[in-house]
């Protein structure tokens, strides 16, 4: 699918990704120097699974590609790494990503490593992204599968509301898993 800018037109993000600070977080880009860490979160089977694109085992050179795709100057998704460094925790707690959708709708996605699952880092992630509303959404939506009732919580707790179920492709299962769907409207 084509990325929409929130000028409306179809195209890939070419601004510069804004940093968005929140109380224990800061959400940023990614760096390269994440490679090590992300490497080794995503390794982990739980994340892969609760995730639609994460592959398990993550081949060779995958944590790199990504990095490269959210770094580039055209690219479909902005990428923020959950820092807690200046809360001193660690500098990758997890990841949140925001693609633009057609008609100035946006997707949310999100993952947090397994050691700081139940801190409420998610909750304060997604909080973070609707407040900023970065590009400029009308609408935001965001799908958990339906075996994650906790990744639910986070998006009701931050003003979604439940629109349907359906399913989709995850990668780590090799096959269609049962998702329910969320919408924000921001206007």
């Amino acid at each position: 699918m084509s990325a929409e800018s929130s000028q409306g037109g179809l195209a890939g993000l070419a601004d510069a990704q804004p940093v968005i600070s929140g109380d224990r977080l800061v959400l940023r880009p990614l760096h390269r120097q994440d490679a090590a860490a992300l490497a080794r979160f995503v390794a982990d089977r739980r994340v892969a699974e609760a995730t639609r694109s994460i592959p398990h085992p993550v081949p060779p050179g995958a944590v790199d590609a990504f990095i490269e795709r959210a770094l580039a100057r055209e690219r479909g998704e902005d990428v923020w790494a959950m820092d807690g460094s200046g809360a001193g925790s660690a500098a990758l707690l997890g990841v949140i990503s925001l693609k633009p959708l057609e008609r100035q709708q946006g997707q949310i996605g999100y993952w947090v490593a397994p050691a700081f699952w139940n801190t409420g880092l998610a909750s304060e992630a997604v909080r973070m992204i609707v407040s900023a509303n970065p590009h400029g959404s009308r609408t935001l939506f965001a799908e958990v599968f339906q075996d994650n009732p906790v990744s639910a919580r986070v998006l009701t707790k931050a003003g979604f509301e439940f629109i349907g179920d359906a399913e989709a492709w995850c990668v780590a299962r090799s096959r269609a898993v049962p998702t329910w769907t969320y919408l924000r409207r921001m206007v």
